[in-house]
């Protein structure tokens, strides 16, 4: 690296803190600022704590708009939007209904695979660090249909995931059981991708960042940011609620408040706010060894040391932090289906937890620099896929920072592809 540079990184989730480490890892100075305590519990915290190479179709893909119709009129269902009127997100919609074509999915599909990859190479990586251990698991990931329907569609796109070198296997109930004898399950079969992983999200983060402050790494929580100075086509600086700060280098990774920074600086990044939950039970009746998703239902299963975590829904309902228990009955009411020695009440007493994720309208995130401002960079818009993307996403921007070639190319993530 040619010269250190003082890095000030806007956002304090796992995409600010993967960028952080990997930045700091460079030699540069870096200072993280945070618009919520550092006890926040964002969406970084009570996810699934799934990374999916099998998970290379975006969310803007063929089928999605007629499913999301169907469902939206359901509050109970994976997919709801609250009605509003709100200029930005019938924008947004419009985006989303353009990107979802074969196209689109054709053209991202190798680029999220190669993401995912190389974040799992990276997980694998931390995993070896001494001290930092946050549960990783290699078992793979099971995709849990109840129909026969859902299974045949399943198999279509283990068809693809395999033309595209991500293993896939097709089984059928007794196989299934096989794989994973801890619980009983009411399935047609599953389809097993044995390259996903998981692991415990609030470890990962804790154990980020204590690596992050053996590197030098300031964290400045209870900042928002409220306004910019510019000179020349630079930022100087910015002004928060509580100081002035400078820096060479800006990244805004603001997850789901970012077009709202990014419009003070006149920068249109499109992004919904999606709205997910998650329930976790400390004495499951039954704990699985592999992580799991009730295909039809939405519901991402995780098990993390002797607990097992449900998360799903997307609402999309503006910057709301609040819970919608209806939406959180949606998750509860299916795990009986697919785990029948579960009941209802077992999820009785059980706080929701909630976190916004920021959705692009073509599902793809945004990674790059600005070119309006030469020393800002953007990353955001992970969508459901921040967890298993923050580890690439971090060593890309810090190439960037660090004026190198990243080793992915990432034109199609251009931060002003909606300009």
């Amino acid at each position: 690296m040619k010269n250190p540079a003082r890095v000030l990184i806007i956002g304090g989730g796992v995409i600010g803190l993967c960028t952080a480490y990997y930045t700091a890892q460079k030699g540069h100075q870096v200072t993280i600022l945070d618009r919520n305590s550092e006890d926040h519990g964002g969406c970084s915290f009570g996810n699934a704590g799934m990374v999916v190479p099998s998970h290379f179709v975006p969310l803007a893909a063929p089928g999605a708009v007629a499913l999301g119709l169907k469902w939206m009129w359901n509050p109970e269902s994976p997919f709801w939007i609250k009605p509003r009127i709100d200029l930005d997100l019938f924008s947004w919609a419009l985006k989303f209904w353009r990107a979802s074509t074969a196209e689109h999915v054709a053209r991202s599909a190798p680029l999220l695979r190669d993401m995912h990859l190389a974040s799992r190479t990276a997980f694998e990586e931390l995993s070896n660090v001494p001290g930092f251990d946050f549960g990783l698991v290699k078992k793979g990931l099971l995709m849990l249909c109840r129909t026969q329907h859902a299974l045949d569609e399943e198999a279509k796109a283990a068809g693809k995931a395999r033309e595209l070198g991500v293993p896939a296997e097709i089984l059928d109930a007794k196989q299934t059981a096989k794989l994973d004898p801890n619980v009983t399950m009411d399935i047609a079969g599953s389809v097993y991708f044995p390259k996903d992983c998981h692991l415990i999200p609030d470890r990962f983060m804790a154990g980020l960042k204590q690596q992050l402050k053996q590197l030098g790494t300031k964290f400045l929580w209870n900042t928002e940011v409220t306004g910019w100075r510019q000179e020349s086509g630079r930022i100087k600086s910015v002004e928060t609620t509580n100081s002035t700060f400078e820096a060479d280098e800006y990244v805004l990774c603001g997850g789901s408040w970012s077009p709202v920074i990014a419009r003070s600086l006149n920068l249109n990044i499109p992004m919904q706010a999606g709205k997910g939950y998650s329930l976790t039970l400390n004495n499951p009746r039954q704990l699985p060894t592999i992580c799991s998703i009730l295909t039809e239902a939405r519901v991402a299963v995780t098990p993390m040391g002797n607990q097992l975590r449900f998360g799903g829904t997307m609402e999309i309902a503006g910057l709301n932090e609040e819970i919608n228990p209806v939406r959180v009955q949606g998750i509860i009411k299916s795990v009986p289906r697919y785990y029948p020695e579960f009941k209802i009440a077992d999820f009785e007493g059980i706080q929701p937890w909630r976190g916004l994720r920021p959705c692009s309208p073509d599902g793809m995130p945004y990674i790059g620099r600005a070119s309006r401002y030469a020393n800002l960079s953007i990353a955001t818009g992970h969508a459901m896929m921040g967890l298993s993307l923050a580890p690439v996403t971090g060593k890309l921007v810090a190439q960037i920072l660090s004026r190198e070639t990243p080793f992915l190319d990432i034109k199609q993530l251009n931060p002003e592809r909606y300009a």
